[in-house]
């Protein structure tokens, strides 16, 4: 969850707010999103209130050591300082903010922390000392704050420690966090209906775990022994407010009387007398109502060592019909699910962490680094992992318990020259096959060295009499063909050409004369190829070694590309999210993105001095120079213009259909026609990303399969409403039926469009 803590005690201080610090370490180390807004000094008593004229200034505030008053205030935030060292780390930076937690809460929401997602929750506290009874609740700034974030339409707690010691032991600050988080969790997971907020009152006394947590009402009570401010002597100087309020509850909290103040000093009698008054309410009025009233309120739970969790309506009302105990899950009990996410992206390991927090619930699920912190081998477990490091044995020996986020043989898909053959060999076995129309049919071939090319090309005879037409055709005529090595990825090796002599040319460009540098420092061919890329200065786009490779695909290019004038007529393809399940549901994910070339496209045989610019041909953002940072490189597809010339107004609905079909029948193609290289598994799903080009007539043509596609290049714009909703409709579609936590049988969502649905017969 992305959670916003405020209080009303201002930032961490042993004297007036001893407990912030725990409880935002305590939430972070459970895995949530963090965002820290507070007044910059004490502003307890306050309510909900905000103050009419006057300017609010940030500063900066980094927490230091726990339970140590070593954190620093900074005027402007980390990197916008030309005063301060470039190096300073990152680490985390909270919002102080001179004004109210009733106003904390509307800045924060509003004005700071948009990058980190939208907030689910807020957090008012921990309060110094309890939030008991009607009377301490209508003028709590901790409360106030909570209802704030109530009338923002957010969920919203209110947490206050009620202190029987002034001695912060950090053992017992520690297991009040550990419980209040634990608590915070149950509530987002089991929010009650007409409920705006919770206050919760948690007695800071060791054991307090251990003890019951219940739901109470808020004791109605009044002020009865008068004034809660007392007259004091105009000459002595006012306290700051941190020693104020630590008097306040210091005393009242122990031993529930009103706090000593100085007496007004005597002076000559008058109708009216110059007095100065400060805050001094008597605490004996709310624990006397305490003590006289009945159980099941939250003055009287607290009393008795229980935390109370009082529900309330935005209008300081409890929310009636909500009782009885709260029955947290046992510490020694098992979640419904563990998981291990491991990634090598931050950018994939962090949202799809949020995914399964968020769609299954801190409470159902549980994180853990390896399959050997399970605390039985059977327990379901969840893997979301690189490749080479799923636990493959684990996934086939407990077959009903263990998902895995990839299938172990799919090299029928993401392998270009095994995609041709599992094409061609489905449109030779089926002719009406729709992939007859939708994918370029092309030729493959092996090669090891550029001298042994002619002899490579003896079975392609259709790409060579086409290259032996192309002599005697003009240029604007000539068939231009694209060469892909079949097992390469990132817009590496792709190379256009339309003669032989252009192919033979793109070897001998590869070949490293390896003899020479093996030689002289012992290198193996391979290690030869890698250091004179370094020693010429390639990059791993350009650099590369024909013996590696081998494998190559031949396909006729294709031209004319549809081009749009909104994107300067860049060519662009289309990144669509696939996902497979099972044995074997095929899911199309409605959100899709255009990545656009980063020239304006012109026909290959007008290229400047017979040079192929191929920044005007190769849509991959990975290709280009600085990847998805390219200006207009990552748009959404559906936000793309709905008039293009020559097409009708829907161009986009149609495209959409059409990938959904292409997708449908490529995948059983490689299920029920290649089923050597594509083997489903009914604990498994994968996320494919596939590429598909439009060409000017508005036919959709499937170019390549990746497995573990680059999310990274979708850019950080768009990260949350499109890889984060794709990873939020994964767990949902593949994760959540598979252990029993959702639908058995999930027939697509309104983004995960259902495109293929194959009884392969693979069940365990």
């Amino acid at each position: 969850m992305h959670i916003l803590v405020t209080n009303d005690d201002g930032p961490p201080s042993n004297q007036s707010s001893p407990y912030i610090h725990s409880l935002v370490h305590t939430l972070q180390n459970a895995g949530h999103i963090v965002s820290v807004i507070l007044p910059h000094q004490q502003r307890s008593w306050i309510g909900k209130a905000h103050i009419v004229g006057a300017s609010v200034v940030p500063t900066y505030f980094r927490p230091g050591t726990l339970h140590e008053d070593d954190g620093t205030v900074h005027h402007l935030p980390r990197g916008c300082d030309p005063a301060e060292d470039d190096d300073e780390g990152e680490g985390d930076e909270w919002v102080l903010i001179n004004s109210t937690p009733a106003s904390c809460v509307q800045i924060g929401l509003y004005h700071y922390f948009q990058d980190r997602g939208p907030i689910d929750l807020i957090i008012s506290g921990p309060n110094y000392g309890r939030n008991t009874t009607a009377l301490f609740a209508l003028s709590s700034g901790t409360i106030g704050a909570a209802m704030e974030g109530a009338v923002c339409g957010k969920r919203s707690i209110a947490l206050s420690y009620a202190f029987s010691s002034r001695n912060h032991d950090p053992v017992v600050i520690a297991e009040a966090s550990r419980h209040s988080v634990k608590l915070i969790e149950y509530l987002m997971n089991n929010w009650a209906d007409n409920v705006d907020l919770y206050s919760i009152n948690v007695p800071l006394e060791p054991g307090v775990s251990q003890c019951k947590t219940v739901y109470t009402e808020m004791l109605d009570n009044r002020w009865s022994s008068g004034s809660c401010f007392t007259a004091v002597d105009p000459l002595v100087a006012d306290q700051d407010p941190d020693t104020q309020e630590k008097r306040l509850r210091e005393q009242g909290e122990k031993t529930g009387t009103a706090p000593d103040v100085p007496a007004p000093a005597p002076g000559k009698r008058s109708k009216l007398q110059h007095k100065h008054f400060q805050w001094g309410p008597n605490f004996g009025d709310v624990f006397r109502s305490v003590e006289e009233s009945g159980p099941g309120n939250d003055g009287r739970a607290v009393r008795e060592g229980m935390t109370s969790v009082t529900p309330l309506r935005a209008n300081f009302m409890h929310t009636p019909n909500i009782q009885g105990e709260i029955k947290l899950p046992d510490h020694g009990s098992f979640p419904a699910l563990h998981y291990v996410v491991d990634c090598d992206d931050d950018y994939v390991q962090d949202l799809m962490a949020q995914a399964l927090q968020s769609r299954l619930g801190t409470t159902a699920c549980r994180s853990i680094y390896s399959l050997s912190e399970l605390p039985k081998r059977n327990l379901p477990v969840f893997q979301y992992r690189e490749y080479e490091r799923l636990d493959f044995e684990h996934v086939m020996m407990h077959t009903s318990t263990s998902l895995a986020n990839a299938y172990i043989i799919r090299k029928a898909l993401i392998r270009k020259h095994y995609l041709s053959n599992t094409v061609s060999n489905w449109v030779s076995k089926h002719p009406d096959s729709l992939l007859r129309n939708h994918f370029k049919f092309g030729f493959d071939f092996e090669l090891d060295y550029a001298e042994f090319l002619d002899d490579a090309l003896l079975e392609a005879y259709e790409l060579r009499d086409s290259l032996g037409k192309n002599e005697e055709r003009p240029d604007s005529e000539k068939e231009w063909w694209i060469l892909k090595p079949g097992m390469s990825d990132r817009g590496q090796g792709i190379r256009l050409f339309n003669s032989e002599d252009q192919l033979h040319e793109i070897f001998e460009e590869w070949e490293v004369d390896e003899s020479d540098i093996e030689s002289d420092s012992g290198f193996t061919p391979e290690q030869a190829g890698k250091a004179k890329d370094e020693e010429e200065g390639k990059s791993g786009d350009e650099g590369v070694v024909t013996s590696q490779l081998r494998h190559f695909i031949a396909q006729p290019y294709i031209d004319p590309p549809l081009l749009l004038p909104s994107s300067s007529n860049r060519k662009f393809h289309i990144r669509t999210y696939i996902l497979a399940v099972g044995a074997l549901k095929v899911y199309v994910f409605k959100e899709m993105l255009a990545l656009f070339a980063a020239k304006s496209y012109c026909p290959p045989w007008e290229a400047e001095d017979e040079v192929i610019d191929l920044a005007r041909h190769l849509s991959n953002t990975c290709f280009q120079e600085g990847g998805s940072a390219n200006e207009g490189s990552v748009r959404r597809f559906w936000k793309l213009e709905s008039e293009v010339p020559g097409l009708s107004s829907d161009w986009k609905e149609k495209v959409f259909d059409q990938i959904c079909a292409i997708t449908g029948e490529v995948f059983e193609a490689a299920a029920r026609g290649m089923m050597v290289h594509f083997q489903t598994l009914p604990n498994a799903f994968e996320l494919f990303g596939v590429d598909f080009m439009v060409d000017e007539a508005g036919t959709v043509w499937l170019l390549e399969l990746n497995a573990y596609p680059d999310f990274a290049q979708t850019g950080e714009e768009l990260k949350e409403a499109v890889v984060g909703r794709l990873f939020e409709e994964t767990v949902d579609v593949a994760v959540k039926p598979f252990f029993g936590l959702g639908e058995k049988s999930v027939d697509g969502t309104e983004h995960m469009k259902l495109v293929a649905n194959l009884d392969l017969g693979r069940n365990f």
